[in-house]
């Protein structure tokens, strides 16, 4: 039975998860490469759940007893007794390989892994822990506390038993479960990047500018936010390593990553998170188009 929780990666999906797993009632401990990151995501959660009282989503109640649960820190000593532990840093292959190479001497035999890729194969990633068998891909989306999926994604040696209890724990956040096959980029981003990546062959091309794609596809296709302010909130670096995963993982030329897209994260142009990407964020009066 589940009844402690381990977060690796205290940044914007790691704190969203820890976010509804204490809401949901289990014990958490999040953690992150130094304290004070740590503690700024546990300062995260606080606002949110804040905003969420003052929307009546949640109880005060629910919200002191939510935050009483959280733990956080920066040594994988804290998951000790942990029950499954899931791992959201950075979409990186191998620093989340060497996260999971670091994590295992610290858990029970029993500990299941997660871990919260959106991209990079789940059967690549259990390779690199000592129990394959009870490894499973849990990716949530963006952001956490307010997004209805997790898709699970089974790598090659993950037991039905291991599956069973993530989608379990998945029920039990109040999250629906949708099931994907262990390739690149899984149900969502083998879709949903393509498409932002040739938005920015668009752009690139001078088909339309910032504000006209965005506009056209919210009021032509009906989506709620543009794919280029889509590509600013994902982060302009996420969207690059998906393409990347894509790219190299399908072998297929229609997944190249826009050069646009590759010059904007060289230039750290990555998105909401630094104020700049294809909109300027640092505006008085709001968001601007760059272009």
């Amino acid at each position: 039975m589940v009844q402690k929780i381990g977060v690796i990666g205290a940044g914007q999906m790691g704190n969203g998860i820890a976010h509804v797993a204490a809401l949901a009632g289990y014990d958490v401990v999040m953690t992150d490469v130094d304290d004070a990151r740590a503690e700024a995501g546990l300062d995260t959660i606080r606002a949110n759940m804040d905003r969420q009282v003052r929307k009546e989503k949640i109880s005060d109640q629910a919200f002191r007893d939510a935050m009483g649960r959280i733990r956080v820190g920066s040594t994988m000593a804290l998951f000790d007794g942990a029950d499954l532990v899931i791992e959201a840093a950075s979409e990186k292959e191998e620093l989340k390989k060497a996260i999971l190479r670091e994590l295992c001497p610290h858990l029970g035999a029993e500990a299941i892994i997660a871990t919260n890729t959106s991209s990079i194969p789940i059967t690549r990633l259990a390779s690199s822990t000592d129990r394959p068998e009870k490894f499973i891909g849990m990716h949530f989306m963006n952001p956490v506390p307010v997004m209805q999926l997790v898709e699970l994604i089974r790598g090659i040696a993950t037991s039905e038993e291991t599956y069973k209890i993530a989608r379990a724990f998945t029920d039990r956040l109040g999250k629906d479960s949708a099931s994907a096959e262990d390739f690149p980029g899984f149900i969502v981003n083998r879709i949903l990047l393509p498409m932002i990546n040739e938005a920015i062959y668009t752009l690139y091309e001078g088909v339309g500018s910032v504000e006209a794609i965005d506009t056209a596809m919210k009021l032509g296709a009906n989506h709620p936010m543009g794919p280029l302010q889509l590509a600013d909130f994902i982060g302009l670096d996420t969207c690059l390593s998906i393409m990347q995963v894509l790219h190299e993982g399908l072998a297929d030329s229609k997944y190249r990553p826009c050069p646009l897209l590759v010059k904007y994260v060289e230039a750290g142009w990555v998105g909401r998170k630094v104020g700049r990407g294809f909109y300027d964020y640092r505006h008085e009066n709001g968001p601007v188009p760059t272009r």
